[in-house]
């Protein structure tokens, strides 16, 4: 009934960087900015989708006219589109033009949140397919009753959720909420497309932060085997550690020291994180199976003595698993997914100063308003005899698991970090960490540390840490 139509035009973003004088600082920022332009071009640009539906006939964007098209759109009153005034080429037509402005939306859930305003009466097939949660109450009771089986919940109240539509209208500026639309962080044509398609704030709200990370409620346009924010990427030009570890050593690996001027408390850090799906929607149930990768450094290069040299570098790759579910929690919470991976946590560094352990975990995904909370248990995972561990009392001062967190503020603002506390040793740390805008898809970032394990080396060493830059994706910081 449909015919497949391939636009042709796409959008491309690219950054071009020239620094005149080889300062260090400049250097260094080069360097640590062109290693997160492929994460800042996954976590900004849209997707363009290979096929839109057009009944009896074709309407293509080539690149030269793509612009004309979408801006003569834009400059149309806010108006519903009457179903019965259409012709059905005409309709779908329309319906296409909108769907091609929609992937003009940079923000994730102001993107998604317009594909469904679109889709909304059903005759255009949602590019990204709904997903529906566990019920872990109906599923359990279940069990017990001896009749196992699993159990979808039968409204997801945080899914984006499809109104009863008639033949005699496509798109209305109807909503059931009044909220207006916020146009904090978004550009003037960005807000100009999503208060054409008839987006309000209510309608972005409901795809939240957790949602969005984790393909809660929808999978995403960008499918799998496309990389993705998983931590934030950040560069911290300024890093000061107010008590360096100049004696890194475990019990069975031998002490090496350095001198203060060795190891400088000024440094640059920054982290680079990034994620694929691997593949969704497994054992009937949505679930996804996930492949992340994070690299955290810590450059001296303010040493100018010492060449400048990397102090640290960790490597985390990792697997894990995600389920949707639904479940009720205390105090108005609301459980969300629940994972299960594997961690992999190494400097590859030599003898005396390596340091590496894997990890299998459980996590847990919840919310309560705007605060996000992924709590997880790990186990280690030994591959070698006690004797021949780099670092074999590492959970001493790592502990058993960690929980982080996200509380978004007004006006694109958010603070975030990891928690982590040992009982029986009484040792463990705390990160905190607070985004700002700046400018679009660009955040101010500050971190605070406290406590052991800033990086592996340092699993053992206690010590306080302050750091100011940016951050570069629109992912705030789980």
């Amino acid at each position: 009934m449909f015919a497949p139509l391939t636009p042709q035009h796409q959008t491309r973003r690219t950054m071009a960087l020239g620094f005149g004088s080889k300062t260090p600082l400049s250097i260094a920022m080069g360097i640590a900015l062109s290693c997160t332009a492929l994460q800042v071009q996954a976590a900004n640009d849209g997707q363009v989708y290979n096929e839109i539906p057009v009944a009896d006939a074709a309407v293509e964007y080539e690149s030269d006219n793509a612009q004309q098209v979408v801006s003569e759109r834009l400059k149309m009153p806010n108006k519903s589109l009457d179903r019965s005034k259409l012709s059905n080429s005409e309709f779908v037509a329309k319906q296409a033009e909108l769907f091609f402005e929609c992937t003009q939306v940079q923000t994730s859930a102001a993107r998604l949140a317009c594909f469904d305003k679109v889709a909304e009466d059903g005759e255009t097939p949602s590019y990204t397919s709904t997903k529906q949660s566990l019920d872990l109450a109906k599923t359990f009771k279940s069990t017990l009753s001896g009749n196992p089986q699993v159990v979808f919940a039968e409204e997801n109240t945080t899914s984006i959720v499809q109104t009863n539509k008639t033949d005699t209208g496509l798109l209305t500026n109807q909503s059931d909420s009044t909220e207006s639309l916020d146009t904090v962080g978004l550009t003037q044509r960005e807000a100009k497309v999503l208060e054409n398609v008839g987006v309000t704030q209510n309608d972005i709200e409901k795809y939240t932060p957790l949602s969005l990370a984790y393909d809660l409620d929808k999978n995403s346009e960008r499918g799998i085997w496309t990389v993705r924010p998983y931590r934030p990427t950040y560069v911290l030009p300024l890093f000061y550690t107010f008590d360096p570890n100049l004696n890194p050593g475990t019990p069975s690996q031998e002490t090496e020291s350095f001198s203060s001027n060795d190891i400088r408390e000024t440094e640059l850090k920054f982290q680079l994180s990034l994620k694929t799906k691997v593949a969704e929607d497994l054992f009937d149930t949505n679930a996804d199976l996930w492949f992340g990768y994070t690299q955290e450094s810590h450059w001296q290069v303010y040493n100018e003595d010492n060449s400048r040299e990397f102090r640290a570098t960790d490597y985390q790759p990792e697997i894990f698993l995600t389920q949707p579910v639904a479940a009720d929690l205390p105090f108005g919470g609301r459980l969300r997914m629940l994972g299960v991976g594997a961690i992999h946590h190494s400097n590859g560094q030599g003898d005396p100063l390596s340091r590496s352990w894997n990890r299998a975990y459980l996590m847990a995904g919840a919310e309560w308003g705007k605060l996000s909370v992924i709590p997880r248990l790990w186990a280690r995972v030994n591959n070698e005899d006690d004797s021949s561990e780099d670092n074999p009392d590492i959970e001493d001062y790592m502990g058993y698991g960690d929980v982080k967190f996200l509380y978004d503020l007004a006006n694109q603002q958010s603070l975030s970090g990891t928690l982590r506390y040992n009982p029986s040793t009484n040792k463990g740390a705390a990160q905190i960490d607070y985004t700002y805008p700046l400018s679009e898809n660009v955040n101010g970032f500050v971190q605070l540390f406290q406590g052991y394990g800033e990086s592996i080396i340092d699993y053992n060493h206690e010590n306080t840490s302050i750091g100011f830059g940016i951050v570069l994706n629109d992912w705030k910081g789980f």
